[in-house]
């Protein structure tokens, strides 16, 4: 009787933790899939906007290289770039 139930609550708690390692693999698959997804349109937009698409990945870096080194010494206009955008979508 005691080892029956023992045995039974053993496959209870095989099939949880089945289930545990399928749900952790479907959350990081989701994570996963979010992420390629956020990089492709990224990519996309920097192909859009800086028209580099004939730039190796190294040439592609070195001009976000250069891009992020003037964004940071220009932070106030930046930021006022983007809020300007920002207003001007809303109108």
């Amino acid at each position: 009787m005691i080892l029956e139930e023992m045995n039974v609550i053993n496959e209870k708690i095989r099939v949880l933790e089945q289930r545990k390692k399928a749900l952790e693999y479907k959350l990081t698959n989701e994570g996963r899939k979010e992420r390629t997804r956020r990089l492709i349109q990224k990519g996309a937009l920097l192909e859009k906007y800086l028209n580099i698409e004939e730039l190796t990945v190294e040439e592609t870096e070195i001009v976000l290289k250069v891009v992020a080194h003037f964004k940071n010494k220009n932070t106030d206009y930046f930021e006022n770039q983007i809020r300007r955008f920002h207003e001007n979508r809303d109108v």
